[in-house]
């Protein structure tokens, strides 16, 4: 059961830098410009991501990172094997509407890291903006884990 508290407790501080996030500023400003197409319009990107990525000296890398409205992340890692320690890092992003990529850029450190934005997931990429090919593709994947509250369940009501 120690697992289980331990991800309550990382889901619990995610929603917690989130909702300190959030209030920076208000998310509701959106683009009048119905023709113009961008990473952040014309896809649902902000929300939580999750994925397991391989590592060269552990069993895995335990990836969870959080994209808000304002442009600011939330990367949290685990070298899964190796430590229990989670590294925390904050930073902005910025979207390329042409190539359908962000680029997260650390608030203490000029190495970015560049993403593939997809329906629910993000594809993480190599340094030069490349997916990663090979056996191992498929596990470079994060998807998409927060939960809509806005739709209805549909399990709890039968329609006769």
């Amino acid at each position: 059961m120690q697992t289980f508290r331990q991800q309550f407790k990382q889901i619990l501080t995610f929603f917690l830098f989130i909702a300190i996030f959030s209030g920076y500023k208000p998310v509701f400003a959106e683009t009048k410009d119905k023709d113009t197409h961008h990473v952040q319009n014309s896809l649902d990107w902000p929300g939580i991501y999750y994925g397991f990525t391989p590592c060269a000296d552990c069993n895995g890398v335990k990836t969870t990172l959080a994209l808000n409205k304002n442009n600011s992340y939330i990367l949290i890692t685990q070298y899964v094997g190796k430590s229990e320690r989670e590294f925390v890092e904050k930073g902005k992003f910025t979207a390329d509407s042409k190539s359908n990529t962000i680029v997260l850029t650390p608030r203490n450190s000029a190495t970015t890291q560049q993403y593939f934005v997809g329906e629910n997931t993000l594809i993480q990429l190599d340094n030069n903006g490349n997916r990663i090919s090979g056996k191992l593709a498929e596990r470079y994947i994060l998807r998409r884990t927060d939960i809509a509250q806005s739709s209805p369940s549909h399990s709890s009501h039968s329609s006769h």
